[in-house]
């Protein structure tokens, strides 16, 4: 609790506005071990709490079904800021900002960017207000700094795992990335959309490190799985049903192109995009997915079969070049 603010006043006005009884809490997986104090917590305000122990990969996972199910006045959803346009059961965001101080780690990273003068600047949702403070000691290094603001999310140069367009609307105009926070997944993501060398400011370690090589395996990883792709002769289009995930429309076009190219092709819907759920269809040679494009992108290893995000599947059908998917990053937007 101690690096987090979970806005405990906020909710327990938003419980008595709503004289709320029963409340059903959503948690990712790094917020998870808080699971008892915030249960604790909801319950001093007079509610009963009940914890989603299902996986939440980000506000595209909104518990929506399952709150609906459980008959709950309130859904809170920890550690995301809004995505969705409006949510069928009264659901606030806690974005738990993190207190920590990045000076230190942005400091670190300052020896990494001595080769590059004009540096980007992005980070998670956790650390956006610390951005300021990041900028000045780049500024004071003598850097040009850039923070972009694509309009599409909710803070300037934030990015969320599927949605790096903050990063993209500057990437021309900047020869590095910053990234400010803990691990390596926002990192990564901003390294393979802008295809600019990236450094990683963590304070939750206190230390700086390149994510360059991390990024370039996985570049390796995805033209392989192309490649095999390219031989395949039945495909499946995958469509997530999760609230942010569901892109019918993308799938029936993607299944289309892949048809006009004689390749076999079907529609399949699941909740989870796993290798469980896929090896249950022998005769497909390769899928691709129109849900989260990190399932393709970080956990190829564990799929037997090429699992290809729909830019990927436009390298397949020939509407799109390997060079200018590398050129433009392996995000769509």
């Amino acid at each position: 609790m101690k690096h987090y603010d979970f806005e405990q006043e906020r909710i327990k006005r938003e419980i008595l506005r709503l004289n709320a009884k029963r409340v059903l809490i959503q948690l990712p997986e790094g917020l998870k071990p808080e699971t008892l104090h915030i249960a604790k917590t909801i319950e001093r305000f007079g509610a009963l709490p009940i914890v989603s122990a299902d996986p939440c990969y980000g506000a595209c996972d909104l518990a929506i079904v399952e709150a609906e199910r459980l008959n709950v006045d309130l859904l809170i959803h920890y550690g995301h800021a809004k995505l969705l346009r409006y949510e069928r059961v009264p659901t606030i965001y806690v974005e738990a900002r993190a207190t920590l101080n990045v000076n230190n780690a942005v400091t670190e990273a300052l020896p990494m960017l001595k080769n590059y003068q004009k540096i980007g600047l992005t980070t998670s949702v956790q650390h956006v207000q610390t951005l300021d403070e990041a900028k000045e000691i780049l500024l004071h290094a003598r850097k040009v700094v850039v923070i972009g603001d694509a309009g599409r999310l909710n803070y300037p140069g934030q990015v969320i795992g599927c949605d790096y367009s903050n990063a993209k609307s500057i990437a021309k105009d900047v020869d590095a990335f910053l990234f400010v926070g803990g691990g390596k997944f926002h990192a990564l993501g901003v390294a393979l959309s802008t295809s600019r060398p990236t450094v990683v400011a963590d304070p939750y370690e206190n230390r700086a490190y390149s994510i360059d090589k991390e990024a370039d395996k996985i570049i390796k990883q995805r033209w392989a799985s192309i490649e095999e792709a390219k031989r395949a002769k039945n495909f499946a289009v995958l469509v997530g049903l999760k609230p942010g995930q569901i892109k019918f429309e993308e799938a029936l076009d993607v299944k289309k192109k892949l048809e006009g190219k004689e390749k076999a092709a079907c529609i399949l819907t699941t909740k989870e995009i796993t290798p469980e759920t896929l090896i249950a269809f022998p005769t497909i040679d390769a899928y691709v997915n129109t849900a989260c494009p990190r399932i393709s992108l970080d956990d190829a290893s564990r799929f037997q079969k090429p699992v290809l995000t729909v830019n990927e599947a436009l390298v397949v059908v020939g509407e799109l070049s390997w060079e200018k998917l590398c050129k433009e990053g392996l995000f769509g937007n």
